[in-house]
């Protein structure tokens, strides 16, 4: 295949088509120019910041690790075809899933630093910080949309995209079967490639967007959350007593105490400010909070599990006398709110 180049109706040149040398080229082109990847074809608005290039897993690293305004997590693999393992993507690329799944929604203070690392590396700002620029969003909402994305990261909701520079129709149809026959969201791309003197022509096709999916959806859309619709995802009974309890203490403490209800949590404020952020995990009794170090006394803990990260605590709640150190730490809090902290 070929393109035709001109400049201002003269000087056609044919260009013919080419491929990266190699797939770290493919790569690091994706991770400069995530608007590359046709998501488009998905959902018009789509908008894909990719916050980490080889991002560690025990199945080996990730390619690319993406993230949209929804707090979708998009796990990107690129291959070459001329590349014997080809075949082997789609594995390859469920490996990574199942993987991050398990042991990073385990550790989510190691998943939320790796992120961190990266965005630090190449942006010179936080992660949290990059979402609100490049999403031009509040904090409020680049909170909602990293508990969106803890969410996901529990649940291994993930949506697959795989890049290639050339592909073969058996491919094709393995990716149509998958996308029709399992609640696995799986794209793959064709990056077709042109380079002629310093530019450069991507043509990119995507595959599998065209399926519609008969299966169902567990999460809720944005802003049509309720508080039914959010503990109809807590499978584990202990988990969604603990977080119901703590919810009920937390409106208690005041009467200008709000709430904001998101897929995965809920947040609390006091006057515009934001008090405690708190979410269930849906399949292990624990519930976990987020609060701001300037509000928040460490002699308060008591048994309770607490990580110090840049700006707030991360706390873990498994038990009921957590539970109670929580509410301390919460008391606390709206006290320094109360008097301008």
């Amino acid at each position: 295949m070929a393109v035709i180049i001109s400049r201002n109706g003269k000087d056609a040149t044919k260009v013919d088509r080419t491929s990266f040398d190699s797939e770290d080229e493919l790569q690091r082109y994706i991770y400069e120019n995530p608007e590359s990847i046709p998501l488009y074809d998905i959902r018009e608005d789509i908008r894909l910041l990719v916050v980490a290039r080889e991002f560690p897993t025990q199945s080996g690293p990730i390619d690319a690790m993406g993230v949209d305004k929804d707090g979708e997590l998009y796990i990107v693999e690129t291959k070459l075809y001329k590349n014997t393992d080809k075949r082997n993507v789609v594995a390859q690329v469920l490996d990574y899933g199942a993987s991050l799944w398990k042991h990073s929604s385990e550790d989510w203070d190691g998943f939320r630093a790796e992120l961190e690392k990266q965005s630090q590396k190449k942006w010179q700002i936080g992660f949290q910080q990059k979402l609100q620029e490049f999403f031009s969003i509040t904090e409020e909402e680049s909170m909602t949309l990293i508990n969106n994305l803890s969410g996901n990261l529990d649940e291994g909701r993930f949506k697959f995209v795989v890049l290639m520079d050339t592909l073969g129709d058996p491919l094709k149809d393995l990716i149509l079967f998958i996308n029709q026959n399992s609640k696995f969201s799986f794209f793959i791309a064709e990056m077709e490639y042109y380079k002629h003197k310093e530019y450069e022509i991507l043509i990119p096709r995507l595959y599998g967007a065209e399926v519609k999916k008969d299966v169902s959806v567990s999460r809720p859309r944005r802003g049509t959350v309720t508080l039914p619709d959010l503990l109809a995802r807590v499978e584990n009974q202990e988990s969604r007593s603990m977080f119901e309890e703590l919810r009920e203490s937390i409106l208690k403490l005041s009467p200008s105490i709000q709430e904001k209800i998101n897929p995965t949590g809920i947040s609390f404020w006091w006057e515009g400010s934001m008090l405690i952020d708190t979410y269930p995990f849906p399949r292990e009794p624990r519930v976990r909070a987020y609060c701001r170090k300037s509000l928040v006394d460490p002699a308060l803990f008591g048994s309770l599990e607490a990580h110090e990260g840049k700006s707030q605590y991360n706390m873990h709640v498994y038990s009921r006398a957590d539970l109670e150190a929580l509410l301390t730490v919460a008391k606390e809090a709206l006290k320094r709110l109360e008097k301008g902290v």
